[in-house]
């Protein structure tokens, strides 16, 4: 009768290594006794062994110790070369005490004899579980080192991300400084070029925090520019035995999204069916309209049935195992040589940042198709009319602003700039040299600030201005991903944080509301 104090294991495969017959069922027969189900496999040479291994995959070996023209010896040897955790367990009539202990210390889990075969079905229970906990605590300790590599990635991102804007800075606020000369064209195209070198290199810096921290910003997204862009990104990297095809079902197509990160998530997924297909194929990237409805959400997935672009990436390249989809979106999990393992998780991490889900469809000999739902949020037409706010007056009236900004390359370019623009701009590179500026100078009209200075930092430097009883304007230029904490500061009517690197005209036009009078706002 079945232990009723034993827990039931699901059915399991057993390799039993054994010559004679009847000792095979006597072993079999002691499990059934205790209930435990499975399927085995009953061999007595090398070559069947070995064969079983790679192909039955079993859960546990239970082997004789002594075979004609084979050994338990050898069929450990040959297990543990196969699999180090995977139980073990020797079922012999010869086994003396001494071999019994050689045999656990060269990797065997159990011995039974056959004479006394009652602690077998035992023995088997308690081999699994604890080859199920190794295996387990191996998983986690995996985990835990991708985890803390992940973590350190992001890290590193932040930080190169910090040192990237500072670099790209200058670019933004040159260029556009150039591009006012419109009455010498080679400055205003020098202009113009500097000034998109330094909005591309932005849009990596985003791309990047995106990835690390899931930071993202919102563009008006047409479907044609989107897929123009990926099409001659791809120019010169599809063989020619790979034939692509882009089908765009509404070019006008616009939505609220991250034209950058979806170009990105684009271009991961077409580059890994490139090298799929070995062999050539079919590269197809699709872009359509589609409803998706409550019931098409998986679990875990929060259901927002209704208007969704679909875009998929498709090859007819040699598909995927289920063992391979199993893992697909885990970190440092690849199956390329020189991988990362970091490519498809961007990708699943920038369709979430959209509120979008991705699917699979891939099959053995049946090629591989992505498809990235997109969810259709209408681009705010006030946000638009925000950030442009077209006609207004950018020109200063001769007001005294005091900038302070720690870097003498982006300080000397926004003090030639607002000095441009018909302001008093005055230099500090420092919070020290602004509190001595303005003791010897008195209040200005407003004050621009870097907030990232190291010794005497924005805030620091502002509660310092407020203590000396200046109670005007403030722009404080913070990074987006690392506001700066004010909760310590008194209110102040008038504090404008401004996203780093500074957009010019974006600028201006916040000094113009400054010192007109404007309260900052949830979008300041």
């Amino acid at each position: 009768m079945p232990n009723p104090n034993t827990r039931a294991l699901p059915t399991i495969r057993i390799l039993q290594v054994e010559d004679d017959p009847i000792d095979a069922e006597l072993i079999q027969a002691e499990l059934d006794a205790d209930g435990i189900g499975y399927e085995v496999r009953l061999i007595d040479d090398e070559a069947s062994y070995v064969a079983c291994l790679r192909e039955f995959e079993p859960h546990i070996v239970l082997s004789d110790l002594s075979l004609p023209g084979f050994s338990g010896q050898r069929a450990l040897e040959l297990l543990r070369r196969h699999d180090e955790d995977l139980p073990f367990i020797y079922v012999s009539a010869t086994l003396g005490e001494e071999a019994a202990v050689e045999a656990l210390r060269n990797g065997a889990t159990d011995y039974i004899l056959k004479q006394n075969p009652a602690r077998l079905a035992t023995a088997v229970r308690r081999a699994l579980a604890e080859a199920e906990a190794v295996r387990a605590k191996r998983r986690a300790e995996a985990e835990l080192i991708r985890a803390q590599r992940f973590e350190s990635l992001a890290m590193l991102a932040g930080g190169l991300s910090h040192d990237l804007r500072n670099l790209l800075q200058p670019l933004l606020l040159a260029g556009d400084s150039l591009q006012d000369y419109q009455d010498d064209p080679r400055l205003a195209r020098l202009g113009a070029l500097v000034r998109d070198c330094g909005r591309r290199g932005l849009q990596m810096v985003q791309s990047m925090l995106s990835f690390a921290r899931g930071a993202r910003r919102a563009d008006q997204v047409r479907v044609g520019a989107l897929m123009d862009a990926l099409g001659l990104l791809l120019r010169g990297s599809v063989p020619r035995d790979v034939r692509m095809e882009l089908e765009v079902a509404d070019r006008e197509l616009t939505f609220e999204g991250n034209h950058t990160e979806l170009q990105q998530a684009l271009l991961n997924l077409c580059l890994n069916a490139i090298q799929a297909m070995t062999e050539g194929g079919e590269l197809r990237v699709a872009a359509a309209e589609c409803e998706l409805a409550g019931d098409f959400f998986l679990p875990g997935e929060a259901p927002r049935p209704g208007r969704y672009l679909r875009l998929t990436v498709a090859d007819t390249g040699p598909g995927m195992p289920p063992e391979v989809r199993a893992h697909l979106f885990e970190p440092f999990f690849t199956t390329k040589e020189n991988g990362t393992g970091l490519g498809l998780l961007s990708c699943q991490r920038i369709v979430a940042s959209h509120d979008g889900v991705m699917r699979l469809d891939s099959e053995p000999g049946r090629g591989t198709a992505f498809h990235l739902y997109i969810p259709l949020k209408e681009f705010s037409i006030e946000q638009v009319a925000r950030e442009e706010d077209e006609g207004e007056s950018l020109l200063g009236e001769a007001e005294r602003v005091l900038v302070v900004v720690e870097e003498a390359g982006p300080l000397s370019l926004l003090v030639d700039i607002l000095d441009g623009y018909g302001y008093q701009p005055h230099a500090s590179q420092s919070g020290t040299a602004a509190l001595q500026w303005i003791e010897a100078h008195g209040i200005p009209d407003l004050v621009l600030m870097d907030a990232d200075m190291n010794l005497f930092t924005g805030v620091r430097t502002l509660a310092a201005l407020i203590e000396h009883g200046y109670r005007h304007a403030v722009l404080l230029l913070a990074r987006p991903e690392a506001p700066p904490d004010l909760e310590e500061l008194p209110m102040l009517e008038r504090l404008y944080l401004v996203d780093k690197p500074i957009n010019t005209q974006q600028l201006l036009r916040t000094m113009r509301r400054a010192l007109d009078g404007h309260e900052a706002g949830a979008g300041d």
